[in-house]
């Protein structure tokens, strides 16, 4: 398995330690940033990690900020991605167990170490269940590829 990973500044010595995870558990990894804690832009990385996922150079990405909300905003505009911030195993579980979520999204500044690890070690070994779930997705699928029509969703950002 290939994982595409990247964090912001805020996000940076967590994205570190699961990087450091994924290598101890045999993952190869690509690393998008960010390189310190010097300040940059969340969609910068999010962008490089969730287009990685979408292109199938990676099957799966994780992405860590302060929140984990601008990188979930940011990946989940990207056709293809389903990404879920997650805030504890369960919520982790189930991102992979009903949503298929193919990137997970942390929030560097308000989760453990220790709960970081499990939370990706859960979400890497859970199965999507299928059924029911995968006729829903199918329905997410469909609106991506023929409702947007390629357009951007969303109003414009506030100044």
């Amino acid at each position: 398995m290939k994982i595409a990973i990247g964090s912001d500044h805020r996000g940076f010595e967590a994205k570190e330690r699961v990087k450091s995870l994924l290598t101890e558990l045999g993952i190869e990894v690509i690393d998008h940033g960010a390189r310190s804690r010097d300040s940059c832009d969340y969609p910068d990385m999010a962008i490089l990690v969730a287009k990685d996922v979408a292109e199938d150079r990676a099957q799966r990405g994780v992405l860590i900020c302060g929140t984990g909300l601008g990188m979930s905003i940011t990946a989940n505009k990207v056709p293809g991605v389903r990404a879920a911030l997650c805030h504890d195993e369960l919520t982790a579980q189930f991102s992979r167990r009903h949503n298929d979520a193919n990137v997970l999204c942390l929030a560097g500044d308000l989760v453990g170490d220790a709960l970081i690890r499990r939370m990706v070690q859960v979400w890497l070994q859970t199965d999507f269940e299928g059924g029911r779930h995968a006729r829903r997705l199918s329905k997410i699928s469909d609106f991506e590829k023929h409702q947007c029509n390629g357009r951007p969703s969303g109003g414009a950002a506030s100044a």
